[in-house]
């Protein structure tokens, strides 16, 4: 990994803890699905480690309410970013933290 991933995936996992903090992430399948039916959700995450089913359903959602999706990291490495054991799915519902974590993705 370069120190440049490195110093990325750092910012990534900051942006992620404050939205956290700031009650602005639905942690979890249902918390998610409902934020992203709802038009509340931004950003969708989803670990890479998620089964093929679930990457599948939330890459739909995504597709159909027109909002960006982010295969990242793996459960265990996700969860530990929200002081949690795992997570394999999260929707951002503030819109200037999904713009920053997607501008930071995009690099």
């Amino acid at each position: 990994m370069t120190e440049e991933n490195s110093d990325i995936q750092k910012r990534f996992k900051g942006l992620i803890s404050l939205a956290m903090k700031a009650g602005r992430l639905e942690i979890g399948e249902a918390r998610a699905q409902d934020a992203i039916r709802g038009g509340k959700a931004y950003l969708i995450i989803v670990a890479e480690d998620a089964s093929d089913n679930t990457k599948k359903k939330f890459k739909d959602m995504a597709a159909f309410r027109k909002r960006p999706i982010i295969l990242t990291s793996n459960r265990d490495e996700l969860g530990r970013t929200v002081g949690r054991n795992f997570a394999v799915t999260m929707a951002v519902t503030d819109k200037g933290l999904a713009e920053g974590l997607k501008k930071l993705i995009d690099k």
